[in-house]
């Protein structure tokens, strides 16, 4: 038995799928995605919320710098004090080439593997390959897909409700 994953309305206008992500979002909906085969400056300002990837690296790589910083300060200071021709315990210009270099790890390692957490990888199959169609989104169509997880979908209403932008085609997204 196949479950529902969701509808994908098919366009082949640029300005259609903006609009229609529009009315999406100003109807309440979440949990939707917009595939097109470039990008579109449009859709971005459309499309709710915002990248946590920044935020991420940056809490990252202040992590790592302290890490760095404080890792250093304390086997230079207290674990292995020794006096190497007359420089003192606590020599900062010599903390900063680690410290730059443990903030570049945990800030790279904080957008890659935040990247895949937030994309749900490793995702061997996505749902939306089981439609034929959708290999023309890389070429020249594009398409709206409402998930059926999203609180808002009703599976009549939201058929209906995508079919007000006239697309191509509407279709049913199974799961398997």
């Amino acid at each position: 038995m196949n479950s529902l994953y969701g509808y994908a309305a098919e366009f082949d206008d640029p300005g259609k799928l903006v609009e229609a992500t529009r009315a999406v979002v100003d109807a309440g909906y979440r949990k939707f995605e917009a595939y097109t085969p470039y990008p579109l400056l449009e859709l971005e300002e459309v499309l709710p919320g915002m990248n946590p990837i920044p935020a991420m690296v940056f809490v990252a790589g202040v992590l790592g710098a302290l890490t760095a910083w404080g890792m250093q300060s304390g086997i230079a200071v207290f674990d292995f004090p020794i006096n190497v021709g007359g420089r003192p315990l606590y020599s900062w210009p010599s903390f900063v080439p680690i410290t730059f270099e443990l903030t570049v790890l945990f800030a790279a390692g904080a957008a890659f593997f935040g990247l895949l957490a937030i994309c749900g990888f490793p995702l061997i199959h996505h749902p939306i390959f089981n439609l034929p169609e959708f290999a023309r989104a890389s070429n020249d169509r594009f398409f709206l897909c409402i998930e059926a997880r999203d609180r808002k979908f009703y599976p009549e209403e939201t058929s209906d409700f995508l079919a007000k932008f006239e697309p191509l085609a509407i279709w049913e997204i199974d799961k398997d």
